[in-house]
């Protein structure tokens, strides 16, 4: 490790500036910068939300009755997928017909509309044991479908998806996954009605009107000379590591988030903190805020109740673990920000 008080290496300069999407420029080059930001799976599809039409049951339904218009059903959170794509089915198909009242408007791709509805209330021959595990490999087939036609983990799949598709399939599982954990009203705790074409939840009895959560992570690329902090949480695969994270708390700055996560986690103090990209993380509702964090300390103190292990990683070693040459440590999953944020380190595309 090297010490405090050792003047900054060529690698800890590069990575001390910052990220091109905050640089000085032209207005094109900070367009390009954001558009690098925004590459990050689930970040910068394009979909037309048409948040207008939320609140016109009549443009709706005449949406839901246009032959281009299309409908996505997940099944207990998981998305239909068609071989590497979504499966999109159309609205008058019998798996879909007669659930339009339940329906939720995903905006328009393409000038068409889309939607998502939910199947979960569908028994498949044989139930897996590993729905909400953090693998998940097994697909269900329902019959009235064709034979590619597989409900998968979005976590799975999200890498075989366009930028557009993957952010419809995100706001579509984010969005049914709130609906069902929010039916009833948080402030009387009557049951609560669909609005807004899925976009709120309307209390009858007291008027409450509530809309979706969205919980702000940060997750942090923590540096210290030519090196990573890397951490794991209880529960994942072994040998798989990644950047430390943690909730924003009420009343809390996210540079204040990173510092305070860092060090109740691995005891590791942190100054300068700085913003570099962001991903809506739909499992259940986060949105993923990555930073950067120039470490002042570098001795590791665990806590075991947040992680079960960190370590510093050098870049060298870190190109080892991407390249598939380390035995001991799994690079974070292909799609999560946390790859997009360390593979640009390793690029030196952060300067």
């Amino acid at each position: 490790m090297r010490g405090a008080n050792r003047p900054p290496t060529r690698a800890s300069a590069i990575a001390l500036r910052r990220p091109p999407w905050q640089g000085q420029g032209s207005q094109r080059e900070g367009q390009a910068r954001v558009r690098a930001a925004e590459t990050v799976t689930f970040g910068g599809g394009g979909l037309d939300r048409a948040a207008h039409l939320r609140s016109d049951p009549g443009a709706l339904a005449r949406s839901w009755s246009n032959a281009a218009a299309r409908v996505l059903p997940l099944w207990r959170d998981k998305p239909l997928f068609a071989g590497g794509a979504l499966g999109w089915i159309e609205p008058r198909h019998a798996l879909v017909r007669d659930r339009r009242n339940g329906a939720i408007f995903l905006g328009l791709a393409g000038g068409a509309a889309r939607f998502a509805i939910d199947m979960s209330d569908w028994q498949p021959e044989e139930m897996p044991d590993t729905l909400g595990a953090f693998v998940d490999i097994s697909e269900q087939h329902h019959p009235d479908l064709p034979d590619d036609h597989r409900f998968a983990e979005l976590r799975r799949g999200m890498t075989w998806l366009t930028p557009l598709e993957a952010e419809l399939a995100a706001t579509a599982r984010g969005l049914i996954a709130w609906q069902k954990s929010h039916r009833f009203c948080a402030r009387c705790g009557a049951d609560s009605a669909l609005a807004q074409a899925g976009w709120q939840r309307v209390c009858p009895a007291c008027g409450a009107h509530h809309f979706p959560r969205t919980d702000p992570v940060v997750i942090m690329l923590i540096l210290r000379g030519n090196s990573v902090l890397l951490g794991r949480s209880p529960g994942w695969p072994e040998r798989m590591y990644s950047l430390l994270a943690g909730f924003v708390e009420p009343g809390e700055t996210v540079e204040a988030a990173v510092r305070r996560e860092v060090w109740e986690e691995a005891g590791i103090k942190v100054g300068p903190v700085d913003y570099l990209a962001s991903q809506p993380w739909p499992f259940p509702a986060s949105l993923m805020i990555g930073c950067r964090g120039v470490a002042t300390s570098e001795t590791i103190t665990v806590d075991p109740v947040e992680i079960d292990d960190a370590l510093w990683v050098s870049r060298e070693r870190m190109l080892a673990i991407f390249a598939g040459e380390d035995d001991t440590i799994l690079p974070a999953r292909q799609g999560a920000i946390a790859r997009f944020i360390l593979s640009h380190w390793l690029a030196d595309r952060l300067s």
